[in-house]
């Protein structure tokens, strides 16, 4: 669109469905360029990726091009069916229904940034549905626990327990 100008830094945070443990060391990386390639694709700019084996945060800064919902849409959907596709998972992965977003100034990036970076020392000491509802809190989001991430169990990762 010729003549906009935007500056809009998102926080997008969605869990694997029943926050299963199931993103793995040995190809989050791979997931994380993947997920990189269709925001870029769809003319974002990442800024951070990372994540737990029951969740993710991306931080990307956003095109007026798009609706918040198709770009989500489009990352949890095609990132489904290639981590489908190249079997990383042994039953059928799937994302949890919605997502949190939340947006940020250009200077609190940093402390966002570093956030999102230290995801395995940050749940050390907190747990993701803890995380979750305190920034839900901290925007002033108002939510129904009912609709909350769901979990078949605590997600502690063995290296972390």
């Amino acid at each position: 669109m010729a003549n906009t100008y935007t500056q809009i830094h998102i926080q997008a945070v969605f869990a694997v469905q029943n926050r299963e443990c199931v993103i793995q060391d040995q190809w989050k990386n791979e997931l994380y360029k993947y997920i990189s390639g269709i925001i870029k694709n769809n003319n974002h700019k990442l800024i951070a990726i990372n994540g737990m084996p029951d969740h993710i945060h991306i931080l990307f800064g956003m095109r007026a091009n798009q609706s918040l919902s198709d770009l989500l849409q489009d990352i949890k959907g095609s990132s489904s069916k290639w981590i489908n596709d190249k079997k990383f998972v042994k039953n059928k992965f799937s994302w949890q229904e919605g997502y949190g977003a939340f947006s940020y100034s250009k200077s609190q990036l940093p402390k966002v940034i570093a956030y999102i970076e230290n995801q395995e020392e940050h749940h050390r000491k907190k747990d993701f549905l803890k995380e979750y509802t305190e920034l839900l809190e901290a925007f002033e989001v108002e939510y129904n626990e009912q609709y909350l991430f769901k979990s078949i169990n605590d997600c502690v990762p063995t290296a972390l327990r």
